[in-house]
Formats: structure tokens, C-alpha cells, sequence
């Protein structure tokens, strides 16, 4: 048990102390050079190889980190929670002995502040601080994910992401934002937001709930953003997980995701954030996220709001930098607008032999096209408990191919870009689509929901369509399975498009140059042609 040193550090002491903590002889280990950087909630010291985070006393309502004791507890938290995503960047919690001019780390005596000891990476590794590539994206959806898929699943007695647990964050930030601005065109904004806020809450409160019974309430992160997502050494570390309060981490996997799509979109990187996303949704099967995604995002940007309220409205934050964080404060709210406009759906079919290229088609438009991508080979796997790239040795007509699985598979897709549109997504559904029925029962489904349809036919040779077959098989790297047996069958019974189908369709010869932007302008051109009104 550590003797706590009996008085509160005060603003005071932490000037005293931050002055100590300065100078390498507070630290048992070589610190040449030490930096400081302040949060709005945490101070972080650099210190040759180390860092060292400790808590400021504060209590925000949301954050209780007033005593020593809490700020301890929350240090443990912050290992405990930490090392799941970074273990090779938590390293432990330490106490600060010593005293106020010459503080001592991991010192004897009393302790008069607890920290956490992490290993520093250079500030260049962040993801804020550097191009997100595709890849990255790919590896950290996937990453994402499969952290999810690991973790504890909330009780149904604890109460965490019940609707009322939801809500409550959601209305603490807009009383909080309003306490720190007085000007009248922020405060309509955050009042339209507010309205949209109370009618859509209803509404989503039965598939919240939902979801909570169906164990996608999880002990996550909680504030998963790019500032809070390294690349060390080729590998990817998320850190500064929330320690301080459960009920911010113990959420819906959808607003944890929420977070990280909405801090993508508002720099303007919603190419990278489509990536994930569908990279996302494929690895998880989680398509039902998509009915709550808005409304975790209006929150995510409001929660970044917030914080730079209240940074702003700290005593010692120089007058030159508020400024700045009041633009980036009002960046956050149009953002929140934005997530709230009526848009229309659209409802895209991409149809093709094996080999056709529309899998690869498809990808393309996902990243400059707001569309969620559903690939039948991967529902189909999804369906019989296979992971994506798995080799089930199925011949045709048999194993997973049998033509009722085939029957299944489409009915799945059929279901899953239903509640896509219902929830206000735009879906491009990709198969080979070689009956004419199943392609119709998609264009009623864009009827339905008054979405814009096209439908993407692709074509090549059979020839051309035999020689990527063969290739792709051999290289072993794709999640289709589709072998020149079947490419011959679907060939022999394909059904070519008919008039009315023309008229929405958009022929791409695929063993010819195409020039993609010329390709997109046709199909918004198709598109407009069977505009509907916003939902």
C-alpha cells in the first residue's frame, strides 16, 4: 500500500512540479532533452525513451479524476485497457515521490502523483501526422474489427448502451458546448442539431436496444482517432484508450467505429474512410451498424466540439490560441449539421461472369462513391461459417455452391441492401447476376425505397474471362473460388439484358481501356436519369 501524501496537488503545485519534471535528475534513466505536452485533461512528459502521463485533478462531470486516489485507479485503468491495443507501448504505472521542486520518479517517500510510464515513438508515427494510404486503412479495419470481435460483451444488469446510457453523453455535450459560446449563429446550429437529435433518438431507440441484447455493446476503446492511432515500426499501436469512465468505452461497437470514420471525413480523407468502413463490414458482418452509424457520428463530433470548448475555456490557455480552436470548434458543429441533410439512396448491381472484373470495378467506386460494397463471395462464405479466403475444395453444384446455397446467398444480399437503403446508405451489390429475375428483384428493391438504380454489366472475351480465372486459382490470393468449370457453365446460361434493363445499365468492356472518369460520368448520368426525391 503507498503512503499518499495527505494534501491535494493544486494548480499551483502542478506549475512547481511540471518545473521539476524538467530537469533530467527527476527521472532514473538517461533524459538528455524533455518536453511537455499538455492535454485538456493530462500532463505528458518526454523523457529520453520514456513517456510519463499524469492526470490532472479534475472533475468534468464526465471525468472524475478530483483525488489522488481516482487519479491512481484511473492509471491502472489506463495499463489494463491500454496494453489490449499497444502492449509494447504501456509499460507501467509509476508513482511520483519527492517534492514539489525536486520531484522523483519512482522515487521513495510518500507519493504525491501517480503516472503511466509508456515507450515513446516519434510524434511523425501518428496517423494525424501522416497520408493515410489504402492499405493502412485496410490493416486497420481489419485490426479494428477483429479487437472487437475479442472483447468482453456487456450484461444485460450492467446497463451500458441501453438507450437512456446513449443519450444521457449526447445531451451532456450540448449542455456542456452551450455553457462555453454565447455566439447566436453557433448556438442555432446546435440547436438544429439538438432537434434532429430528439426526433431521431425514438425512432433508433428499439435497434439500440437491439443491438445492446445482441452483444455489440463491448468494453472498446472509446476513443478511438486518428491523434490516438499510431504506426510503430510497421505495426499499428492504438492507445489512450478511456480509463476514466466506463460507460464511455463500454459502447456499441458502431460509435466506436463512428469516431474514427467521422475524424477521417472532417479532414476531408472520406476516401480512406469509405475504405474502412467497407473493409470494416466485410471483415465483421456487421451491416446492421450502419442503422446507427449517423447518429454515433453526430455524437463523435460533438464530443470533439466539446473538448474544445472546454479547452478554450481554460484559465491557462494563452489568448493567441483560442482563436484557432474556435474554428475547429465550428468545423465540428457543420460537420454534426452535415450527418442530419436528407440525401438520396442509390442501389447499384454490378453483374459479371468470373473474371469480368467487376469485384475490382467495384472497389474503385467504393473509395469516390459513398457506397457500402457487398461481394457474393464473401456473404456466400459468411453463410457457412467460412472465413473469406478459406478453400472449401467445393465442386460446382455441391459444398457451399449447391444451388439452394446460391438461392441463399442472393437472399442475403437481397436482405442485407435492404436494410442498407432503409438505412439511408447507398449499396452496390456485386455477383454474377446472370438471371434475369434475380436482377429485377434489385431493381423493384430500388422502387421500393425510391433509390436510384444502374446496373454495372461487365464483360470480356471468354478467352480473356479464362485466362484470369486460371491466373487468379493459381495465385490462391482471391476469396472467389469460381474455377473454369463453373466460368463454362455461367457462360452457357447467362441471360443477356433486356430493353428495359438497357435503359439502366451501363455496359463495361473490360478487356478494353477505360478511362475511369469518363466511366463514372456515364453512370451518374444513369443515375439521374431515375432520380427520386430525398428521403
Amino acid at each position: 500500500m503507498f503512503n499518499h501524501i495527505g494534501n491535494e496537488t493544486t494548480e499551483a503545485d502542478w506549475s512547481r512540479l511540471l518545473a521539476g519534471l524538467q530537469q533530467p535528475a527527476a527521472y532514473p534513466h538517461p533524459a538528455a532533452t524533455i518536453a511537455h505536452i499538455e492535454t485538456h485533461i493530462s500532463h505528458v512528459l518526454l523523457a529520453g525513451e520514456y513517456a510519463y502521463k499524469f492526470k490532472k485533478p479534475l472533475n468534468l462531470g464526465f471525468l472524475d479524476c478530483s483525488t489522488l486516489e481516482r487519479r491512481q485507479f484511473c492509471c491502472t485503468e489506463e495499463l489494463r485497457l491500454n496494453r489490449r491495443l499497444a502492449p509494447e507501448l504501456y509499460l507501467n504505472v509509476i508513482t511520483l515521490t519527492g517534492t514539489l521542486d525536486a520531484p522523483q520518479i519512482g522515487g521513495v517517500g510518500p507519493v504525491r502523483e501517480y503516472g503511466v510510464q509508456m515507450r515513446r515513438f516519434p510524434q511523425s508515427a501518428l496517423l494525424d501526422r501522416q497520408p493515410v494510404t489504402a492499405e493502412l486503412m485496410t490493416r486497420l479495419a481489419e485490426h479494428v474489427a477483429d479487437f472487437q470481435a475479442e472483447i468482453p460483451i456487456a450484461t444485460a444488469a450492467s446497463g451500458f448502451g441501453s438507450p437512456a446510457r446513449v443519450l444521457e453523453p449526447m445531451r451532456e455535450n450540448l449542455t456542456q458546448i452551450r455553457a462555453y459560446t454565447d455566439r447566436r449563429d453557433e448556438r442555432d446550429l446546435l440547436q438544429t442539431v439538438e432537434t434532429w437529435i430528439d426526433a431521431r433518438f425514438p425512432i433508433l431507440q428499439r435497434v439500440i436496444e437491439q443491438r445492446r441484447v445482441e452483444g455489440h455493446v463491448r468494453e472498446g476503446h472509446g476513443d478511438m482517432h486518428r491523434g490516438n492511432i499510431a504506426l510503430v515500426d510497421g505495426q499499428i499501436q492504438i492507445f489512450d484508450a478511456i480509463d476514466f469512465n466506463p460507460n464511455l468505452r463500454w459502447i456499441d461497437t458502431a460509435s466506436e467505429i463512428a469516431f474514427l470514420i467521422m475524424d477521417l471525413e472532417q479532414t476531408g480523407e472520406r476516401s480512406a474512410a469509405q475504405r474502412f468502413l467497407n473493409r470494416y463490414l466485410e471483415r465483421s458482418g456487421d451491416y446492421g451498424a450502419l442503422a446507427v452509424l449517423d447518429f454515433y457520428k453526430v455524437y463523435r463530433a460533438l464530443v470533439r466540439a466539446k473538448v474544445l470548448a472546454i479547452r478554450w475555456g481554460q484559465s491557462d490557455l494563452p489568448a493567441t490560441t483560442v482563436q484557432p480552436l474556435r474554428a475547429e470548434f465550428a468545423r465540428y458543429l457543420a460537420l454534426a449539421q452535415s450527418y442530419i441533410q436528407p440525401r438520396r439512396r442509390q442501389l447499384l448491381i454490378a453483374s459479371g461472369l468470373p473474371g469480368s472484373g467487376k469485384s475490382r470495378l467495384a472497389a474503385r467506386l467504393r473509395e469516390v462513391l459513398p457506397l457500402i460494397h457487398l461481394r457474393s463471395d464473401i456473404e456466400r462464405k459468411r453463410l457457412f461459417g467460412f472465413e473469406e479466403l478459406a478453400q472449401t475444395a467445393s465442386r460446382p453444384e455441391h459444398g457451399i455452391y449447391f444451388p439452394r446455397a446460391t438461392d441463399w446467398t442472393y437472399e442475403r444480399l437481397h436482405r442485407l441492401a435492404d436494410s442498407i437503403l432503409a438505412s439511408g446508405y447507398d449499396v452496390l451489390v456485386d455477383a454474377t447476376f446472370i438471371s434475369q429475375a434475380r436482377r429485377q428483384r434489385f431493381a423493384d428493391l430500388a422502387a421500393r425505397h425510391q433509390a436510384q438504380f444502374a446496373i454495372l454489366a461487365l464483360d470480356a472475351p471468354l478467352a480473356v474471362l479464362r485466362e484470369r480465372v486460371a491466373r487468379r486459382l493459381a495465385q490462391g490470393r482471391d476469396v472467389s473460388e469460381a474455377d473454369l468449370t463453373v466460368l463454362e457453365q455461367q457462360y452457357a446460361s447467362r441471360q443477356p439484358l433486356n430493353a428495359t434493363e438497357r435503359k439502366h445499365a451501363l455496359i463495361v468492356h473490360s478487356h478494353l481501356a477505360t478511362d475511369f472518369a469518363t466511366l463514372l460520368e456515364a453512370l451518374n448520368g444513369i443515375l439521374e436519369r431515375s432520380r427520386c426525391p430525398p428521403d
